[in-house]
């Protein structure tokens, strides 16, 4: 037998080209049997690429060629960008591009993958649901059903990719219980306590979660996954409105079950509203027509949930299994871990805020928040998941100095990550910013930061509290305060991250470091946006927003 070992196969592939380590192997294998060579290759550039390669592989490569002809950084991927800009971004794109830009760029993991990922799943048309991004809402669903149409009016030779060269779009194998939205374990709620003094506007909840015998673990940077029920009298009251006897058969379930277990009933989607433009007519049929495309021609479409739209339209009775159908899936939710397993082995801890209000008279309720801030007992089982962080984890260096942004419960990650530093020993430096309305009321776990601070591990606390007095202070306040000392820290190695609100308080709090780094780091501001982008790309300044 002959072992003299096989020449590499050279590469033709730049590393650049968005493709897998396996594409680009089964490439250079393919131009190198073709060009009959086997070193002292030229790699050739990406557009090289997109030229050869149908002819070489035939029409069929052409969806994967959109996927790869662009290597643009996706520079709408930004969490407070507004989706009409993300798309002005992206005009002009291949689909699979203006597919992302559709997406809320929050990489969360609740529709099952990141925006990059579910992109090419709705491409390669191994994914049919368009209304998996909870983020992105209505504005999101309608964006991809646009662009979809005009994925499903290409030739089919166009609109679909060639298992050949896109191995990466082939469904993944099944994953292990927990491991995914699709495939929940069970674990036990164990117990919950009010984070906020008597006295506060807000009602925030500490969750303990017991995870034994569900074979789950994580680390300080993920987030954890709940599927809830919906409040049994707002499906009572939904069963009401449509007249219908609560055990009507709806497959293996009845309607009652499927309302509770099995659909979203906040906000009325779309296809509601179409169903009930079949279903009357005049000026409620042409408003039920003008909701359903998104218009809002009363000026309340923002507040319909699926009840508040059935009494809008009061006396309509849809069949239950039409109803059923034309309503959303009840998607899991997602909730930044406030703990770590070196700290607190066996356990998960969560750190929610209950969502209460009130429109026309009736309290709307989070259906995840309250079902974990009032709904379950201690001792009931729970379907639930773990979700990786891609980008966003402690340094591999436990030297490595870390400033930390968390008003509200976007707090929860810090103290996982202040658990974790704990618990092995960590000796670097660590710099926590949280904010909230009142001092008094809302500082939550308090008495773990004092004791942190007074055991040298938490080296800097800075509070903001917006309610204190007539000026409102928020964290980007404090951070400007504090900007020779936080560009000290940066300019050391420090690594940033953010978690909260992705609207507001990310971008403000954005602006307020590019403010430090112009200020005391002798930046231009145009200068200053070139080093946070810097920052960002060496995972640097991590954000966790939502």
């Amino acid at each position: 037998m002959n072992m003299t070992p096989r020449p590499p196969i050279p590469s033709f592939i730049p590393e650049s080209a968005p493709f897998t380590p396996e594409q680009r192997t089964w490439l250079n294998g393919l131009f190198a049997g073709l060009f009959g060579l086997e070193q002292g290759v030229t790699p050739l550039s990406n557009a090289d690429v997109a030229k050869l390669l149908p002819g070489l592989i035939g029409d069929a490569a052409a969806p994967a060629l959109e996927l790869a002809e662009v290597d643009d950084g996706a520079p709408w991927h930004d969490p407070v960008m507004p989706l009409p800009e993300r798309m002005k971004l992206a005009e002009g794109r291949p689909l699979p591009r203006r597919l992302m830009a559709a997406m809320a760029q929050q990489d969360c993991g609740q529709c099952g993958y990141n925006c990059h990922d579910y992109s090419a799943a709705l491409f390669a048309q191994s994914e049919k649901r368009l209304n998996l991004c909870v983020p992105g809402g209505k504005e999101t669903a309608r964006m991809l059903k646009q662009l979809y149409a005009e994925l499903e009016n290409a030739p089919a030779a166009e609109a679909r990719p060639s298992p050949a060269v896109s191995p990466q779009l082939a469904p993944p194998p099944a994953a292990l219980p927990g491991r995914s939205r699709d495939n929940p374990a069970y674990a036990t709620f164990l117990s919950r306590r009010r984070l906020n003094k008597p006295g506060s506007q807000k009602e925030t909840w500490h969750i303990d979660i017991d995870l034994a015998g569900s074979d789950l673990d994580y680390t300080v940077g993920d987030s954890f996954g709940i599927i809830p029920a919906n409040d049994p009298d707002l499906v009572e009251a939904v069963i009401a409105a449509i007249d219908a006897p609560p055990d009507f058969p709806i497959g293996n379930r009845t309607l009652r079950e499927e309302l509770t277990y099995g659909t979203s009933l906040s906000p009325a989607p779309d296809m509601l509203f179409e169903l009930i433009s079949h279903m009357t007519g005049g000026d409620r049929k042409q408003k039920a027509i003008k909701l359903a495309a998104g218009g809002d021609p009363d000026g309340d479409a923002a507040t319909l949930d699926v009840l508040a739209a059935l009494h809008k339209f009061q006396r309509v009775r849809p069949d239950p299994e039409a109803f059923i159908e034309a309503l959303d899936l009840l998607q899991p939710r997602l909730y930044s871990i406030s703990s770590s397993l070196k700290s607190t082995p066996g356990r998960v801890s969560l750190t929610v805020d209950a969502v209460r209000y009130d429109i026309d008279k009736r309290t709307r309720h989070g259906v995840c928040s309250t079902f974990l801030g009032g709904r379950i007992a201690p001792g009931d089982k729970i379907k639930v998941y773990v979700q990786k962080a891609q980008h966003f984890a402690l340094p591999a260096d436990p030297a490595t100095p870390i400033i930390m942004v968390g008003p509200g419960t976007g707090i929860a990650p810090f103290r996982a990550f202040l658990h974790e530093r704990q618990a092995v020993g960590a000796p670097g430096r660590n710099w926590l910013f949280f904010g909230h309305q009142r001092s008094a009321y809302d500082f939550f776990y308090e008495e773990e930061f004092d004791a942190m601070r007074a055991a040298g591990l938490l080296t800097r606390l800075s509070l903001a509290w917006s309610r204190d007095s007539n000026e409102k202070i928020y964290v980007q306040h404090r951070i400007r305060e504090a900007g020779r000392e936080l560009w000290s820290w940066i300019d050391d190695g420090a690594h940033v991250y953010i978690c909260g609100d992705a609207l507001r308080m990310a971008k403000d709090v954005e602006l307020a470091f590019v403010d430090v780094i112009a200020t005391h780091g002798g930046r231009n501001p145009t200068d200053a946006m070139k080093v946070l982008s810097e920052l960002k790309a060496g995972d640097r300044y991590q954000t966790d927003v939502y």
